[in-house]
């Protein structure tokens, strides 16, 4: 059948979580507190980090990137989930939904990359010590960012002209709280199956590399710290406790969602609330926890 046939979709449906309004109130109080906790913890961090000048150092420089982007990725689903949960309409237009998505791979990719380049971070620290300042100097450190940023907008795009490549004619009723390449791959109406591998290649693959990447990373640090039992090096491996959990949170989840064609299995939306929600919350716990250095420039501020 030729797409001309086809009567475009104007707008979807958004399930969320459940049509009970009880549940919905439920459901709205949780996540409005987990968003309110990501804006002030992550906001926190930039204002310690950017006030204090004893928080120069290119970790530091990194953590409050990671922040902005918490609060970035964070706000283009949670803010339309609220208004749905308050005010019971999931309708959402095609183009909110196409743009919902590109800013959802954007800022999801680009944090990817710039979780990778911490560990390189804390990679070269531990392992390469005396040419640290020379390889993490401030302008190598802005140009890494830059790239993060550069990485997730190419990503983003692959991803957004192949959805808009496809025709949606019939189903509109996403089974999810916000629009994501798998629930929404479901609705077109023509073969999908080049398209889910190609998808899947670009996003699931990201999130596998990268995670690869890091897992390489730690154990060339655990090779080194074991090595050289010292003060120094055992501050720098808790370090990357925090950084290990941070990655875990964000990058198992993915995998699972996209490193696998979208028709296979089911995506669970309560798998998305880890990466979507739950790990941008964590993060300034985990990280101002395990830092002596933020803790108290917090209490000076």
């Amino acid at each position: 059948m030729a797409q001309d046939n086809f009567s475009r979709v104007t707008e979807f449906i958004l399930l969320g979580f459940s049509d009970t309004q009880e549940l919905q109130l439920l459901f709205f109080t949780v996540f409005l507190l987990a968003y309110t906790m990501v804006l002030l913890g992550n906001l926190l961090i930039i204002v310690t980090v950017r006030t204090d000048p004893k928080l120069s150092s290119p970790m530091y420089f990194l953590l409050c990137n990671l922040s902005f982007i918490d609060i970035c990725y964070t706000s283009v689903t949670i803010p339309r989930v609220l208004v749905a949960l308050l005010s019971g309409h999931k309708a959402i237009a095609f183009e909110g939904c196409m743009a919902q998505l590109f800013f959802l791979h954007f800022v999801g990719s680009s944090e990817m990359f710039l979780l990778t380049v911490m560990a390189f971070d804390r990679y070269t620290a531990i392992c390469r010590p005396l040419h640290y300042v020379a390889i993490m100097a401030r302008g190598a450190c802005r140009a890494l960012v830059a790239a993060c940023w550069v990485g997730g907008f190419i990503h983003s795009i692959v991803q957004t002209v192949l959805m808009l490549q496809l025709p949606f004619c019939g189903p509109n009723t996403i089974h999810s709280y916000f629009c994501d390449v798998p629930p929404i791959i479901r609705l077109a109406c023509t073969d999908t199956a080049l398209t889910e591998w190609l998808m899947a290649s670009n996003s699931g693959l990201i999130s596998l590399g990268c995670f690869l990447v890091l897992v390489a990373s730690y154990a060339l640090i655990l090779a080194k710290v074991r090595a050289h039992l010292s003060q120094g090096h055992w501050k720098a491996l808790s370090t990357c406790a925090s950084h290990v959990m941070a990655v875990t949170l964000l990058f198992m989840p993915c995998i699972f969602t996209y490193l696998r064609p979208a028709g296979t299995l089911p995506t669970s939306k309560y798998v998305c609330v880890i990466y979507t929600i739950f790990s941008p919350m964590m993060n300034p716990l985990i990280y101002t926890l395990r830092s002596s250095e933020i803790k108290e420039s917090m209490w000076r501020l």
